[in-house]
């Protein structure tokens, strides 16, 4: 069997070629399962993520199985928004054999993130394969490789210093906001959804010592525990456009496929705060806020890909320990590699049962 790797990412695709693309939590498995049962395919996991959209996949064959998937990703994107075909190709990266495996390792460790060595990216890859695994779209051979994946994510992390002192994207997005208010305490901010983005966010807030956070979400109940962890407030999702009014930073983190926040809302709410700027952080992929609300007077927009400059600016420490971890990541791309090359070949198009549960995954 051959892995291949296609996808793209903040280093390759802006955010409005990216948001086309992205898979929500409640089609991901649905739509795992339906690339595994590509005739040239067999195996795949799909990692949909605000900066990265990837498939990885266990072919017979890597030519016909390049094909097939590379199909299937442009189909992603006629779905996601009319992504023509034309123009998608060239940012795209494509990676077989040794360069996936090692893509899905470096991934995994935190050193292809915006933020090197962050670690929300681990959590979101442990979720993409179990919830292939779940749908039946893995068998032994993506199985056996994202279990080695989190492995060399716990060796890295355990053996070097690329995760410490490391942000999220989200404490990033709150670094950006002190430099535009300096101290944040006396901000009132409000943040629409409460994942583990938007959880880790209101961390960083509290942690700069933002006293006033209000908290948005679809599901009340979610809001209201976000909220009461941070000591903030939740608000009803339909009523928190009223309440934007006395907002200096809104930090859009929703699973919304549209978006929540748009210039024709926003207008009127901006002509009653006379010489009080709002400043919208907009985290999601797709976009929560859109980007017109940035020709409103007083409105100041930054979005995901507006952060990757601050981003760069805090890995100094941590580049010191990237040899390290490259040479870690070779030696298990070697050892898997060995591991492949010593298995029979699958049934051209045959879905691997999975052959029962794989060992469990580790942190």
């Amino acid at each position: 069997m051959e892995i291949l790797c296609l996808g793209l990412s903040y280093r390759t695709a802006p955010v409005e070629l990216r948001e086309r693309f992205a898979i929500g939590d409640a089609q991901l498995g649905e739509v795992t399962l339906r690339l595994a049962r590509v005739a040239e395919l067999g195996e795949a996991v799909i990692v949909s993520t605000c900066n990265r959209v990837e498939l990885y996949v266990a072919a017979p064959e890597a030519g016909a199985g390049a094909e097939a998937l590379e199909g299937f990703f442009v189909g992603l994107g006629a779905a996601g928004g009319g992504a023509p075909q034309e123009g998608v190709g060239e940012h795209l990266y494509r990676m077989t054999g040794a360069p996936a495996l090692r893509h899905l390792f470096r991934v995994a460790s935190g050193l292809e993130s915006m933020v090197l060595g962050e670690t929300e990216i681990l959590g979101q890859v442990k979720k993409a394969y179990q919830g292939a695994q779940l749908a039946g779209a893995t068998g032994r051979h993506l199985n056996k490789l994202f279990q080695r994946a989190f492995n060399v994510a716990k060796e890295v992390r355990t053996n070097t210093n690329i995760t410490r002192g490391s942000v999220s994207v989200g404490s990033v997005a709150v670094e950006l906001a002190e430099k535009i208010f300096g101290r944040l305490t006396d901000c009132r901010v409000m943040i629409l959804g409460a994942g583990e983005t938007s959880e880790l966010t209101a961390g960083a807030l509290k942690a700069r010592g933002v006293g006033s956070i209000f908290v948005a979400n679809r599901s009340y109940e979610r809001a209201a525990q976000l909220a009461e962890a941070m000591g903030g407030r939740a608000i009803h999702f339909d009523a928190w456009t009223e309440e934007i009014r006395s907002v200096d930073i809104l930090i859009g983190s929703t699973a919304a496929p549209h978006h929540v926040l748009t210039a024709d809302k926003l207008a009127p709410v901006m002509r009653t705060r006379v010489d009080r700027p709002l400043f919208c952080i907009d985290l999601a992929v797709p976009r929560d806020i859109d980007p017109r609300v940035n020709d409103l007077e007083g409105v100041y927009l930054y979005d995901i890909d507006s952060l990757q400059a601050i981003a760069e600016r805090s890995m100094s420490v941590r580049r010191q320990d990237l040899a390290l971890c490259e040479q870690m990541i070779e030696r298990h791309v070697r050892e898997f590699g060995a591991w492949l090359e010593e298995k029979p070949r699958g049934v051209r198009g045959a879905l691997p049962t999975g052959g029962g549960a794989p060992e469990a995954a580790q942190s």
